[in-house]
């Protein structure tokens, strides 16, 4: 069995263009994986190798491979920096035990490292920080590291120091060794040199390495009343201590370098063996119970003795059929075993696994607790289904991933492409569980939904270049809600009365709105059995049927409490079936007494612009219906935060690169649902009115 301290599972994630995937690329050539290092502006870097990919030289889909450093296994995810892939980050985070964060030298915390930055706290994986780009005009190590602190509110713990900047940035200080790495002309990063301290630079290492080491010892007490009292720790000792805080997230070590000019990698993957935790040592996967969800109290210890518990947490297609990734947390997985999917009851036989290597597979016969690996061709399962043991059935904590909030309408251009375009897009899905799809049963067209019009627009291209599926695209639609104001006291009656048996139920109930994301609940206040026990759920069943589609415009309502307090039924006529149909009767006739109304998803937007634009950006926003949440300037522009509806934010980047003449970003992610105003509300109203006379 292979030593899992020697394993480190680490990803690399940040914000667009902070450089991942080139970081990623320099990782594969020092540790010998690849040997011509592919440059993502060239579109020819290893783990983008989708079209869409190269060509926008974006990150869209997490890779994985494996690789050796100092006889340690790595297995690095490299993650998508876009907002519209945030549930990619999210899920490559779960399987996790530690990361890189980077951070753009010359821009700094951006909104997009914000958000992962967050969901990289919410998972608890420890990280290490690297200043990437720091030949760039602009670049200042020590903003960034300010920034650390202002803005994400982290404690960095500055581990090396570059020498000189921007053009002239030669290499790096190693604080705590007290040496200089320089690297020369060639861009080869083998060569370099180790030498004496810059002359200018002593002191300001001493200053760095005096803060390291009071940082450092607060993590042990020996050390630190032994410091107290003048005695120096060792090498080590410190060592020792930034394991133990950085695990603890008590800081965070954090390196300067440029990955595109090959400068100060290898004081990363030192530090990726010497402070990221092995499998053994992160806080174990807890199990929860399949009925609840709730955690069980026991967990998933990563030992090759236990039981096999593991993780799908992404499902790939490619020329070699449908890949399953997995995270193997405790057990052994062999090929030819049969292992329960607890998800669904079904066993599964372990056909290939392959070891990933971004584009290539290298066959396995078994994995074990903390391998990351791939199983090619499996049927059943889903990303967030847990692969189990067949005699101990289990089930990990569970992924959750954001509702979508945009959809588009589509149909295929030839008759032919229709049933390409159903497996094709049933493939997709699979794929990504944030992208949804659903057929219109009145007009038979074809509903894409996402996360935003990036999201959508690479779909329809992969559809389109991968499957050779063309579609027509409709406009985007915008996953309106409806729910209701006011509570109201009702009763209804149904009774049919025609040969045979007939059919008899009422019901005396209050609606009134519920909790913000409560979305439905119903309870029962009858005494004295004028509806039996029997027919409530039928009535709760009546009435949840019918929150798909409300009284204003069809769209799902949310948040109502369904209140059923007396009622009457007739012993022979009286049946579940007539419950069920008087509690849909009931909503139809009390929605509309109860104050419906639209509401609309509203979006956090966080736009980044030079100052000279501010004005014109805030402006812009302000006609888009946007609330202005806070302002913060940085030193290459500012940072605008705002709540704005989605129905206004279609097309916003080619307005916002205008206004800005191209320099301006800006990132989105759903926020809340909240009221439309009444003159929005009628024209989606009558819209909707518009299709179904059509229809």
């Amino acid at each position: 069995m292979a030593d899992l301290s020697k394993y480190r599972n680490i990803g690399i994630f940040a914000h667009v263009d902070a450089g991942k995937t080139t970081t990623t690329e320099r990782i594969l050539k020092l540790t010998g994986q690849i040997h011509k290092t592919g440059e993502v502006h060239d579109g020819e870097s290893t783990t983008d190798f989708m079209e869409q990919e190269a060509e926008r030289g974006i990150t869209i889909q997490s890779a994985a491979v494996s690789c050796f450093w100092n006889d340690h296994r790595l297995n690095v995810i490299d993650t998508p920096g876009h907002v519209d892939f945030t549930v990619e980050v999210y899920r490559s985070l779960k399987v996790l035990d530690g990361g890189i964060g980077v951070f753009c030298g010359s821009g700094g915390v951006e909104p997009q490292s914000e958000t992962n930055w967050r969901y990289a706290n919410e998972s608890e994986v420890a990280r290490l920080i690297f200043v990437n780009k720091l030949d760039r005009m602009g670049a200042d190590f020590f903003n960034v590291v300010d920034q650390v602190k202002n803005v994400l509110g982290a404690n960095p713990l500055v581990m090396t120091l570059p020498i000189g900047r921007e053009d002239d940035f030669v290499g790096v200080v190693d604080v705590l060794n007290r040496q200089a790495y320089v690297w020369d002309d060639t861009g080869l990063p083998e060569n370099y040199e180790i030498k004496e301290i810059p002359a200018d630079m002593v002191d300001d290492v001493e200053t760095y390495r005096e803060e390291l080491v009071e940082t450092a010892v607060e993590q042990d007490d020996d050390l630190m009343e032994a410091y107290m009292e003048g005695e120096e720790p060792s090498i080590e000792d410190l060592k020792r201590c930034i394991r133990k805080g950085t695990r603890d997230l008590a800081f965070f070590p954090t390196f300067c370098g440029s990955a595109f000019k090959n400068k100060g990698m290898q004081l990363i993957l030192d530090a990726v063996v010497d402070y990221l935790p092995a499998p053994t040592e992160v806080d174990p996967q807890p199990l929860t119970d399949p009925e609840t969800g709730e955690p069980t109290g026991e967990v998933a210890l990563v030992d090759e003795k236990e039981p096999l518990r593991a993780l799908a947490f992404k499902i790939m297609d490619d020329r070699f059929g449908a890949l399953t990734f997995i995270r193997i947390y405790s057990g052994v997985m062999n090929k030819g075993d049969t292992i329960l999917n607890s998800a669904t009851g079904k066993t599964e036989r372990i056909g290939r696994m392959v070891e990933m290597q971004a584009d290539e597979r290298n066959e396995l016969t078994s994995a074990q607790a903390g391998d990351i690996i791939a199983v090619v061709g499996m049927k059943n399962v889903q990303t967030g289904h847990t692969l189990c043991d067949v005699k101990h059935e289990c089930t990990l904590e569970p992924m959750i991933f954001p509702e979508p909030v945009i959809s588009i309408a589509v149909a295929p251009k030839d008759k032919g492409g229709s049933e390409k375009m159903g497996i094709a897009i049933g493939k997709m899905v699979a794929e990504d569980p944030s992208f949804q799809v659903e057929t219109d049963e009145d007009s038979g067209e074809t509903i894409l939904k996402g996360m935003g019009e990036l999201h959508l627009d690479i779909k329809v291209d992969i559809l389109k270049r991968t499957y050779g599926v063309d579609l027509i695209v409709g406009q985007p639609q915008v996953a309106y809600r409806e729910t209701i104001t006011q509570p109201v006291e009702d009763s209804y009656t149904h009774k049919k009365q025609s040969g045979g048996s007939g059919q008899f139920g009422k019901i005396d109930y209050r609606i009134k709105p519920g909790e913000p994301n409560s979305g439905f609940t119903f309870s029962s206040t009858v005494v004295g059995g004028n509806v039996p026990k029997e027919f409530w759920p039928a009535i709760e069943k009546g009435f949840a049927g019918m929150m798909d589609t409300g009284v204003l415009a069809g769209f799902p309502v949310l948040d109502v409490e369904v209140e059923l307090f007396d009622g009457g039924f007739h012993a022979v006529d009286s049946s579940a079936v007539a419950f069920e149909i008087a509690a849909k009767g009931a909503f139809r006739q009390s929605m509309p007494k109860a104050g419906a109304q639209l509401l609309e998803p509203v979006m956090h937007v966080d736009v980044f612009t030079p100052e000279d634009h501010v004005g014109d950006v805030i402006g812009d926003l302000n006609r888009r219906r946007g609330m202005i949440k806070d302002q913060m300037a940085g030193t290459t522009g500012v940072r605008i935060k705002a709540d704005v509806p989605l129905s206004e934010m279609f097309g916003y980047i080619g307005t916002l690169r205008t206004m800005t003449s191209g320099r301006g970003q800006f990132s989105m992610e759903f926020s809340h649902y909240a009221p439309c105003p009444a003159n929005v509300a009628e024209a989606v109203i009558a819209e909707q009115k518009e299709k179904d006379g059509k229809k």
